[in-house]
């Protein structure tokens, strides 16, 4: 009895220290509150910056519900039908796509700058662990959102990440080698991706996604309230500034000028005219997968590895990748900052090299081993 109540006083103990409720008053989450002022402060804002993305997809999303339907018969045409005939239809549409890269854009630079900065330290492990999470359903919206216009690529690509799932199987010992499988079949809901697949990722992407995403961000920003903002350098800066007003106003000055920018492109620049295929063509059962598919950029970081590269090195990559993201706090609890900002950069180039010359990498390793 007494070892149990010494594992819940350690249970209760680790809570209490990390999310200290006893904070929960406007003088000390706004009043009171104070913002570091150092080199890395522009960094505090890319978290409010995802934030305003994530509003403009929920927004938008919502104005796109009005006219979208969710059949593989007609998915394709309401899309058309939002595009060109419903007014400002286009705009919406695009606000949408765009926001969304943005706001996948701005949640990894808010992730690689909070580990530089080593937000993950005690007692910010829930900050860090909800943010992961937050990550994940990002990339998910992204993922369950890419198959809705139910046009030839997006199925196509659809297939092909499904398959990907199936194959982890054969790396699997024992029972588990099904496991993948079983997955992969309670996603598709069919023998092949078709309408039970499009009813899933839609209600995935308009129903479940949002509700975790609503509850862990909730955890999220309670926990950043609580703490405040982490110092982020190693000498704790003598310089501040207040939270409210002067934060709150130069983080609000900072969301016009961003959604003033997203709004011209959405107006001028259809994300879609980065593609060299028809982006418009409507899924045919028939037809070939057309040549030169991609995903969108933010999956490039996998995409490229996938094709140069053995199956399972990436899938262990990836495995290990996954573990230490939600490990962090523990790998890393005595790293110094200077080794956290050095990790973060090697990650930032990956990043960017496999974003800006993933095809060219690509070409040049298929040409050397052709």
């Amino acid at each position: 009895m007494s070892e149990r109540k010494t594992r819940f006083q350690r249970l209760t103990d680790f809570l209490s220290d990390r999310l200290p409720l006893h904070k929960l008053s406007f003088e000390n989450m706004v009043t009171k509150k104070e913002v570091p002022v150092h080199g890395m402060s522009w960094a505090y804002y890319m978290g409010g910056l995802t934030l305003l993305f994530f509003l403009i997809q929920l927004v938008t999303g919502v104005f796109l519900l009005f006219y979208y339907q969710p059949t593989v018969s007609d998915a394709h045409a309401s899309v058309e039908y939002i595009t060109f005939f419903v007014n400002s239809g286009f705009l919406i549409r695009n606000l949408h796509t765009w926001s969304s890269s943005c706001m996948i854009f701005c949640l990894l630079v808010h992730v690689l700058t909070a580990f530089a900065m080593k937000g993950f330290a005690r007692p910010r492990e829930i900050t860090w662990w909800s943010g992961s999470l937050l990550l994940i359903l990002t990339f998910s919206f992204g993922f369950t959102g890419y198959l809705l216009p139910w046009h030839q690529i997006a199925v196509n690509a659809t297939k092909v990440v499904l398959q990907s799932i199936e194959e982890v199987g054969r790396y699997l010992p024992g029972g588990f080698a099904n496991l993948p499988t079983y997955i992969k079949e309670l996603i598709q809901g069919e023998a092949s991706v078709g309408q039970a697949t499009l009813s899933r990722f839609y209600a995935l992407h308009v129903v479940i996604l949002p509700l975790i995403f609503f509850a862990t961000l909730g955890l999220h920003l309670l926990s950043v309230q609580l703490h405040g903002i982490s110092q982020g350098i190693d000498n704790p800066s003598k310089k501040t500034e207040r939270f409210f007003p002067f934060f709150i106003l130069k983080d609000f000055w900072l969301w016009g000028l961003a959604f003033l920018v997203v709004f011209i492109l959405a107006l001028c620049l259809p994300f879609e005219s980065f593609y060299s295929y028809p982006l418009f063509e409507a899924f045919d059962s028939l037809g070939s997968t057309p040549d030169g598919i991609k995903p969108e950029w933010y999956f490039y970081f996998v995409y490229y590895p996938l094709e140069i590269l053995p199956f399972w090195i990436v899938m262990l990559g990836m495995t290990f990748a996954g573990a230490g993201l939600f490990l962090t706090p523990s790998i890393f609890k005595h790293t110094s900052r200077k080794v956290l900002s050095i990790i973060a950069s090697v990650a930032a180039a990956y990043l960017i090299i496999i974003t800006f010359f993933g095809q060219a990498i690509y070409e040049a390793f298929k040409g050397v081993s052709g």
